[in-house]
């Protein structure tokens, strides 16, 4: 809710632009930072990874006797080192416990700074900052500590944008004295654009975008954050011009992109090591656990071909280099069953396996029903297992906390997940801060279609929908609100936590990525979104916490509380005989139970995962399904 360039129109920009070379900066986050890298490599221009973080220093405001806000400075990675270390940096960002706002300290920076080329953050850094109070002195000694840091990589940045509403700009006080504090201590110039929007006939769109953020309107009289017309992607040719007196701070821009030979890249998958040899650990416990299945099923066919499969899956599993997976997930779901913590009997394409029955992974014989191995693991269609594990919702936490203490909290985090502006939003937030009345803004934005379960683009719904385009012909307000929509639509709104996603390494995760906090949970997650931080050599698990899990844990633990045995009828239309003691488990009800599928018939099925919307409960009334319900998806 602050930049409103698309990652994926940069290339182009900088096509246009002729610009060999761009760096990314995001303000206090590393989000887009392997996306970044690999997005612009592969369109031939170099990627350089950076970052705006805010930075705390020790110096007292006279007027109220407090230390000043942080303040913040660039910093660029020139190599792997300098890309470790902004690793470390961004993520100690979220990870402190102090509860202020966003920062690093100078001590950060003592530990961290090897490989990273600082730049002073212009007239709003520290530096900025401290010179807009006359205390030179101070300046100039916080100068100094940053060029010890960072020996013959510090800048001296300069900005120049005009104030907002056509007032003298803070740059224009400071740019003075930050080329006396240059020449004074010889420290190299670079001049920078800040740059907030791609052409400047996005400038009153992207001022919607920050009153949206800020809760601000776009007319109101009080003060608030503006910006100018200026922060735009210029061209070479601009900066060129506007820094034509400072040839030298043009100049150091090609220089610190030449510095900078690092970009992030790709990793294969990364797992902790479950044991010496996992090979030899996953064929035993397979083995043994496929005998005790054997011991109390009915064989869907001869013990022969149960091996035979087993032994074709374990094949494929070593070949693809799976071992270790299957195991840390057998591990922990076994520690769930042990802790009497309700587990699913497995779905997806991981109930084809014979190891994950073998394994007590999932509860399904998949030679009784045919399931495909191959829809699950294939040598010609490379990728990572995927189980999807279902758990008690109530108990869920306590299956992250094992893995947590058994592979170390800091190997483990929970995965960023990002919320989009979409079109119906984006005409609800312009419209306020436009200050439109709410009853013609809920009007206009129920005009827009919805496609499946999103909403379709505002430029689809002017062209689908008459009634929208005639309001925008006939106010010109309307029309304003629609351009700033699409101009804004799509852009990323919030950040917070995948509903069921984990990952565990076999080291910190900041060694391998960047790491949030959302203040909701205590378990720090990764700044990579799903698709990136596998991307990035992280493996994922879902720890999916399932209702109906819970609802028939608290309906086994109620009978049982009253005084009575949950007793589960034997007859011969089971499948199988329950095991000795196992009468009194829920999983022993055959599947072709007829009470449960009377109920089904009924419709009777609030809250049963996948038959309870209204649709599939006429479906029901009108089936009746009385042997076999099969549900496709």
């Amino acid at each position: 809710m602050e930049g409103a360039l698309r990652l994926k129109k940069l290339p182009a920009l900088c096509e246009g632009a002729q610009m060999p070379a761009l760096a990314l900066t995001d303000t206090n986050n590393l989000f887009a930072a392997l996306e970044f890298s690999v997005s612009m490599a592969g369109a031939g221009i170099q990627p350089i990874i950076g970052c705006q973080m805010s930075l705390a220093f020790e110096q007292p405001d006279p007027a109220r006797q407090t230390l000043l806000a942080p303040a913040p400075i660039v910093l660029l990675a020139q190599d792997e080192d300098g890309y470790n270390n902004l690793l470390k940096l961004n993520s100690a960002l979220y990870l402190r416990t102090d509860n202020q706002a966003l920062h690093i300290t100078l001590d950060d920076l003592a530990a961290h700074s090897d490989g990273l080329i600082c730049l002073t953050g212009g007239s709003d850094g520290p530096l900025g900052r401290l010179l807009q109070r006359d205390a030179r002195a101070e300046a100039a000694a916080l100068a100094q500590k940053l060029a010890d840091l960072f020996p013959n990589r510090l800048y001296i940045e300069l900005q120049r944008h005009p104030g907002p509403n056509g007032l003298p700009a803070p740059e224009a006080k400071t740019e003075g004295e930050f080329l006396r504090l240059a020449y004074d201590m010889a420290l190299p110039l670079v001049a920078t654009n800040d740059v907030y929007f791609p052409k400047p006939d996005m400038y009153e769109a992207h001022d919607a975008l920050l009153c949206i953020a800020d809760g601000a309107y776009v007319d109101q009289q009080q003060p608030r954050r503006r910006l100018t017309d200026q922060h735009y992607f210029k061209s070479p040719q601009e900066m060129a011009t506007l820094f034509a007196d400072l040839p030298e701070a043009l100049e150091n821009t090609v220089e610190i992109a030449q510095r900078c030979a690092f970009m992030a890249y790709r990793r294969d998958p990364i797992l902790p090591r479950f044991a010496d040899n996992e090979v030899a650990e996953l064929r035993a416990q397979a083995q043994a656990g496929l005998q005790d299945r054997l011991a109390v099923i009915p064989h869907a066919a001869d013990v022969s071909v149960y091996e035979e499969r087993l032994n074709f899956e374990l094949d494929i599993i070593e070949g693809m280099g799976f071992p270790g997976y299957f195991l840390i997930v057998a591990d922990f779901i076994k520690w769930a069953k042990d802790h009497d913590i309700p587990v699913g009997p497995g779905r997806g394409s991981g109930a084809g396996s014979l190891v994950a029955y073998a394994l007590t992974i999932t509860d399904l014989d998949p030679l009784r029903y045919n399931l495909l191995f191959e829809r699950f693991l294939n040598p010609e269609r490379v990728s990572m297992p995927d189980f999807d594990i279902d758990f008690c919702m109530d108990r869920r936490e306590e299956v992250i906390q094992y893995v947590q203490e058994k592979y170390g909290r800091d190997r483990v985090g929970q995965i960023i997940t990002f919320g989009a502006l979409l079109s119906k939003a984006a005409v609800r937030d312009i419209g306020r801060v436009l200050q439109l009345p709410y009853g013609q803004v809920d009007r206009l934005s129920k005009m827009i279609p919805v496609e499946g379960v999103k909403p379709v683009s505002i430029e689809k719904a002017l062209k689908d929908e008459p009634r929208l385009r005639a309001e925008a012909d006939a106010e010109e307000v309307v029309d304003r609100l629609l351009t700033y929509g699409q101009q804004v639509e799509g852009l990323l709104r919030n950040a917070s936590t995948h509903a069921a996603g984990v990952v565990i390494a076999d080291r910190p995760l900041d060694e391998l990525v960047p790491l949030y906090r959302d203040p909701r949970s205590d378990m720090p997650a990764t700044q990579f979104n799903m698709k990136w931080v596998e991307q990035a050599g992280l493996v994922k698990f879902d720890f999916l916490g399932l209702k109906t899990l819970t609802v028939v844990q608290n309906a086994v633990d109620l009978i049982r509380a009253s005084g009575r045995e949950l007793h589960i009828a034997a007859d011969g239309t089971q499948l199988y005989a329950p095991p000795e003691g196992a009468e009194n488990q829920i999983n022993a009800i055959p599947l072709d139970d007829e009470k449960t599928y009377a109920l089904y018939s009924s419709a009777k099925t609030v809250a049963v995962f996948q038959v309870e919307s209204s649709g599939m409960m006429d479906a029901l009334k009108r089936m009746k399904p009385k042997k076999k319900l099969l549900l496709l998806r």
